[in-house]
């Protein structure tokens, strides 16, 4: 009885956390950066990652399992937007995860991290593009919740 709600409460959780970490990677992410805001973004990048796995895993129980049912949310169009939304941006995230994994033999040798002008732009697109996919990942959640774009027939 209680088990949908409480997955609900923990997808949504999930999805706070991976918008505001996102959010303070970009606000922190201004090279040239000392070594405490490195591992400041390398730590806020590993709670990215954990809520991103977080709502993954809760997501698609929630859809299996919970809600209406696999049948229904994938023959929905904008289901299947948010998923690819959510594929693309995990795939474009991987850039900056590595990136910022690179920093950890020069933090841990008491450096900072040195970045070339190319990774930094490179670091920056992507965190754009996944802050991007967001975008559309929230446009779709509504209009999928209210049945816009069920292709599978009868709705409901």
């Amino acid at each position: 009885m209680y088990l949908p709600a409480v997955m609900a409460f923990a997808h949504h959780l999930a999805a706070f956390t991976l918008v505001s970490a996102l959010a303070v990677e970009v606000t922190m992410f201004k090279p040239p950066l000392t070594s405490v805001q490195a591992r400041r973004i390398q730590r806020t990048d590993r709670v990215f990652g954990s809520a991103a796995t977080v709502l993954l895993v809760v997501g698609l129980l929630r859809a299996i399992y919970f809600e209406k049912g696999a049948g229904y949310y994938f023959a929905n169009a904008f289901f299947l937007t948010k998923l690819i939304a959510f594929v693309a941006a995990s795939v474009i995230s991987i850039y900056p995860t590595v990136l910022f994994l690179s920093w950890s033999k020069a933090l841990r040798e008491g450096g900072t991290p040195e970045m070339s002008a190319a990774q930094i732009r490179r670091a920056r697109m992507c965190l754009m593009l996944e802050l991007t996919g967001i975008v559309v990942i929230l446009f779709c959640a509504p209009l999928m919740a209210r049945g816009f774009g069920y292709f599978g027939g009868r709705s409901g």
